[in-house]
């Protein structure tokens, strides 16, 4: 019995962090959410469209991070594994040198977070330890190789520990998939890509 009361206890207070969090931040951003913090990303390293696409390595992580909204560790698990697989896949040979230095360090990090979330059906709780370091390396891509697709840059104050984290999203409404129903409105956008 104590431990339900203090399970609550603990639940509402995240939940009333997270709000008065989000509360303050839409007070201070509110008029720079238009001007200065949704802002396009531009690649900072110049590759053709039609060359080289992230498109199916971003699909496959918006599958994943739409389960963990849902908390559905098996989706996220098997989302996890597809993102393995397109990894393995994708063609480099018309990046540079320094694209393929670049895009090989992000996609090595990548490849293994996505395995340890494919491993970890059931463990949802490690699955968003790895999404954490998932969506850094993601922006990471989507910055660095650009996308034709409009994606959200999103912060959840109370990610990681206290920390905070970012994930990327196709919608511009706020689906936090660090803490699926228990907070699923708790974050911000950050900027737009």
């Amino acid at each position: 019995m104590k431990n339900i009361i203090l399970s609550v206890l603990v639940l509402s207070f995240l939940l009333v962090s997270c709000n008065q969090k989000n509360k303050q931040e839409e007070t201070v951003n509110s008029e720079t959410v238009n001007s200065e913090t949704i802002k396009p990303e531009t690649a900072t390293v110049k590759v053709s469209p039609t060359s080289f696409s992230i498109k199916e390595i971003v699909t496959d992580y918006l599958s994943l991070k739409n389960a963990l909204t849902k908390d559905d560790s098996n989706g996220t698990a098997d989302s996890g594994k597809a993102l393995v697989k397109t990894l393995g896949k994708i063609d480099m040979k018309k990046l540079s040198g320094e694209q393929m230095k670049t895009y090989m360090d992000i996609a090595d990090d990548l490849k293994e977070h996505a395995e340890h979330i494919g491993d970890n059906a059931g463990n949802i709780a490690h699955q968003r330890e790895h999404f954490v370091l998932m969506s850094k390396d993601i922006n990471d891509l989507v910055a660095t190789f650009g996308t034709d697709q409009k994606l959200y840059q999103d912060f959840c104050p109370m990610a990681d520990e206290g920390k905070g984290a970012i994930w990327i999203s196709e919608v511009k409404d706020i689906k936090n998939p660090y803490y699926g129903s228990e907070m699923l409105t708790c974050g911000s956008v950050r900027k737009e890509f």
